[in-house]
């Protein structure tokens, strides 16, 4: 079949690689039909390269067609329409029943010391094969797969496997209180997502902070009050405005969706460089006990949040070095809660709102749609904000 692979640092290639096979009974085999290009998917071409190995096949984000299962996975068959979840767990365990499928107890990675396993992300995550290829085997398939019905375009479901539960869930955690308000940090495909939910949930004001004018256009369009970082001299003078909209407190809630790539933060940015250049052993060891974020979009968010109030980190931080302002966040009495969604709880919220109303707009959406063989053209212009790429999703 034919997959994306991870060649080195901002490098990807389309290759054939052998087929996947069942290998144990509660496996299934599908047949992607999309399969999404995610900012997470940036931090591998560039910030995790220490732990990818050439070769790898990237991808979490998919949708298809049930091709074969093993002789445990019940109430799914060859014909089905599915959602494949970006998490591998099993259903059952205590993590699971407490709805915590991203510390799934029978796929956590514990040689790595990490949540469960991940499709297409990393030896930290199982180094699982990712789903941006022509095929993909689904382990713990007799839970994870969301099956889906046939009709309505893929762009209707195949956000279920990521960004929207991950934007629902940045939302959940956020706490915002009944037309409260809220300001997201960051609005690619997360931050632009959990605008809408935010809003259809009954917050009051919702802010969104960018540097991309098409992100930030698309926002305004939904009803988002929006502010380009580049028209401000410093972070303190965007947390003023909107201060300035929120009676001098801050908004109640601050939503973290841009994570260890942020703008603002040279030194960090140097230090996220040196492991791609580093050897690959060093430069492991470096990321995991030294490694370095770009934590400007955090330390504004609090900044930002008024007293009391609550952040919701979705974007994705890997370092481990970085300093924060713990009186700070001690003196402000600062909610925090962070994670990988977990996609199976949030299902039952969302598919109620994929219907033909689309009340989110998933129908719309994604601003590229690929063929599978464009993969390193996909790579180089979402990562580089071109062609006003916002949310790509690529057909093999």
């Amino acid at each position: 079949m034919r997959a994306v692979t991870w060649q080195g640092r901002r490098k990807v290639s389309v290759d054939s690689v052998p087929d996947p096979k069942i290998k144990e009974p509660t496996d299934a085999v599908i047949r992607v039909t999309s399969t999404g290009l995610c900012g997470s998917d940036l931090h591998l071409y560039e910030v995790f390269t220490p732990f990818m190995t050439p070769g790898d096949i990237l991808g979490h984000e998919p949708m298809g067609i049930v091709e074969e299962t093993g002789s445990g996975v019940m109430g799914l068959k060859p014909g089905d329409r599915v959602v494949v979840p970006f998490q591998i767990a099993c259903g059952h365990c205590w993590m699971c029943d407490s709805g915590l499928q991203t510390q799934c107890e029978t796929t956590q990675v514990t040689d790595q010391g990490m949540g469960a396993a991940l499709f297409g992300y990393t030896r930290l995550y199982g180094a699982v094969p990712g789903a941006q290829a022509e095929y993909l085997r689904v382990p713990q398939a007799q839970y994870g797969p969301i099956q889906v019905p046939e009709g309505p375009a893929d762009d209707r479901f195949v956000y279920l496997s990521d960004v929207l539960p991950t934007a629902w869930q940045a939302v959940q955690y956020a706490d915002i209180p009944p037309d409260g308000s809220v300001a997201v940090l960051g609005l690619g495909p997360i931050g632009d997502m959990a605008c809408r939910i935010a809003l259809h949930r009954g917050a009051g004001m919702v802010f969104g902070v960018d540097l991309v004018s098409t992100r930030l256009r698309r926002a305004h369009d939904r009803g988002v009050e929006t502010f380009d970082l580049s028209e401000f001299d410093s972070g303190d003078d965007l947390v003023r405005a909107i201060r300035d909209r929120t009676d001098g407190r801050g908004p109640d809630s601050v939503i973290d969706a841009v994570g260890a790539e942020a703008h603002g933060s040279p030194l960090s940015r140097m230090a996220q460089q040196a492991t791609g250049v580093l050897p690959r052993g060093l430069a492991a060891r470096f990321a995991e006990k030294a490694g370095s974020d770009r934590l400007a979009a955090l330390r504004t968010a609090i900044d930002l949040v008024r007293r009391g109030g609550t952040i919701s980190v979705s974007g994705v931080y890997g370092g481990a070095a970085d300093p924060l302002p713990m009186l700070t966040m001690f003196d402000k009495q600062i909610q925090l809660r962070m994670g990988q969604a977990n996609v199976r709880r949030w299902v039952d919220d969302l598919l109620p709102l994929l219907t033909d109303e689309d009340p989110l707009g998933v129908d719309a959406f994604a601003t590229h749609h690929l063929p599978l063989d464009d993969a390193p053209h996909a790579y180089e212009i979402f990562q580089h904000k071109e062609d006003d790429a916002v949310k790509i999703l690529m057909r093999p």
